[in-house]
């Protein structure tokens, strides 16, 4: 009782001193842990100390009333919670910290297998010999984290991350973050409740700016982001995943853009974000192609909220960023670009459809060619992209081409009815004659034979399919295509050549006699002849 009384009167004093007295809960000092776990108003208040000391790795510094400022190490506490949790009963505080305690107990579990002080070492020692336990003190940890879950009847998440070996995964500091990601998982798999508190919980440990365990505090946090109250939470949630965004470390960049990701699926976050959109557009500018990859989704979430409309800048700066994908190796990646951009075209405000327009123009030949892409998502996406652009320049008859499936005449039309961008397509075709599919390698062949027809008397077309040539021996494609290419050169060079004699002709016939120039007149006349019938003219 006298002991029940101190602890009442002076919580902090007696959680201190018996941490100094016996580090390693020898059999009194656990009798009496057991004593003031017995009484629930008096574990209350001992409860909290406990944690603050556990969370001060690797030991805690506090002076008590008597002035003693002796350390007390953050394993001890750990080890007064073991004891506290083999009772019989679980004591109600146990309930009402438990948040708190099982990230206080996952950190133990990082600090303990990340680095190990001498001192520390050596009290563990200590604790080994007189109480037989395990020998790695990360492990012991690890066992009261699954004791913990036992005590709240969390049985199955327990053998749930036993059977994914996540447990053991725990106990390496490259791959913890990775276990405290599936528990996350496991969590809403098997005992939802918990998530909220415990996300309340890391919030509170991310916006406090704890970076020895902040990946896997975030890991944690953006597989549970949609249990927490936005409301409440927004703002400090976008607070601490922006400060991120531009962080070295990349997997704590993969997973701010994982919990933008997330954010983006609510329709209030959603508009908020949008203040955000210059950074998160930065993104897709990025060399490392899976950050690409994990930030596609975060502007197609947005942009299909019909509430949500794209201004010019944004407009512009997304265009911009996303053209060069089309052409990305990663078939997801060309996919998520091509409907990214078409959502774009359709959100983006009125005042801002005219700066857009000539990157929609640039963009028509890249889509036409993936039409015929070999994968069929990127395929689709190229087409229902083409679609959308048809109906942004308002070209009816594109649109009708799209809908009927006509790519070659689609591709007529697009050089009939724009001339002046002739020779503009024809050098955009050029570098689809090195891609690795064949029928994107055919459908750019084709089409500068097609565009070659409108350049007729130009030599500059010449010298593109020339450059062609040369691109496709130096590369050593399929026979197939070069044979293509080379009779393309072949046919245009003709065709060149013979408007180039003709030119030659009509100049000396300026500078002859009326009565030579009707000889020569004869002359021709009398050449063309035969050829006239055939309709080779």
């Amino acid at each position: 009782m006298d002991l029940m009384r101190v602890t009442d009167a002076h919580p902090t004093d007696v959680v201190v001193t018996l941490l100094r007295c016996a580090p390693s809960c020898d059999r009194a000092a656990a009798s009496m842990w057991r004593t003031i776990a017995s009484s629930g108003m008096t574990l209350e208040k001992v409860l909290p100390k406990l944690l603050s000391v556990m969370e001060d790795w690797p030991v805690h510094s506090m002076c008590t009333s008597d002035g003693d400022k002796t350390d007390v190490f953050a394993l001890a506490a750990t080890r007064v919670i073991w004891e506290i949790l083999r009772l019989p009963w679980c004591p109600e505080p146990v309930l009402k910290y438990f948040p708190r305690l099982l990230v206080d107990l996952l950190f133990q579990v990082f600090m303990s297998t990340k680095q190990m002080p001498e001192e520390v070492a050596s009290f563990w020692r200590g604790c080994q010999e007189k109480s037989s336990l395990t020998r790695n003190p990360n492990r012991f940890a690890v066992q009261t984290v699954r004791a913990l879950l036992r005590r709240l009847q969390r049985v199955n998440l327990v053998m749930a991350m036993e059977r994914k070996r996540g447990w053991d995964t725990l106990l390496s500091a490259d791959t913890h973050h990775y276990a405290v990601g599936l528990l996350a998982r496991e969590m809403r798999r098997t005992s939802s409740p918990l998530c909220s508190p415990v996300a309340l919980c890391l919030l509170g440990v991310l916006i406090r700016e704890k970076p020895r365990w902040e990946v896997p505090a975030m890991a944690f946090l953006v597989e549970v982001l949609d249990y927490l109250d936005m409301i409440e939470c927004g703002d400090g949630i976008l607070q601490i995943l922006s400060r991120d965004l531009a962080n070295e470390c990349k997997e704590r960049r993969r997973l701010a853009i994982r919990g933008f990701v997330m954010l983006s699926k609510d329709p209030m976050m959603a508009r908020r974000m949008c203040s955000l959109s210059g950074s998160l557009v930065q993104l897709l500018w990025d060399a490392d192609v899976e950050v690409v990859e994990l930030a596609l989704p975060i502007f197609l979430n947005m942009l299909r909220k019909k509430d949500i409309i794209t201004s010019s800048p944004t407009a512009l700066k997304l265009a911009e960023a996303l053209r060069p994908l089309f052409d990305s190796d990663n078939s997801h990646v060309q996919a998520l670009s091509i409907r990214l951009f078409q959502e774009v075209m359709k959100s983006v405000v009125d005042v801002g459809k005219k700066p857009l327009k000539i990157h929609v123009i640039q963009n028509l030949l890249p889509l036409f060619l993936y039409w015929h892409d070999e994968n069929q998502r990127s395929g689709r996406a190229s087409r229902e992209a083409l679609l959308c652009v048809a109906k942004f320049l308002k070209r009816k008859d594109l649109e009708q081409l799209l809908k009927t499936e006509q790519p070659l005449k689609f591709g007529e039309c697009l050089l009939e009815k724009d001339r002046s961008r002739v020779a503009n397509y024809l050098r955009q075709a050029l570098p689809y004659l090195e891609s690795p599919q064949e029928p994107l390698r055919e459908a750019a062949i084709k089409f500068m034979g097609m565009a070659g027809w409108y350049m007729r008397g130009r030599p500059e077309e010449l010298q593109v399919i020339c450059e062609a040539l040369q691109a496709m021996r130096k590369d050593n494609f399929p026979s197939y295509t070069s044979v293509m290419v080379q009779a393309l050169f072949d046919q245009r060079a003709e065709v060149l050549l013979s408007s180039s004699a003709s030119r030659q002709l009509v100049s000396q016939e300026e500078h002859q006699t009326p009565r030579s120039r009707r000889s020569t007149g004869d002359q021709r006349r009398s050449s063309v002849a035969p050829s006239t019938d055939t309709g080779s003219n």
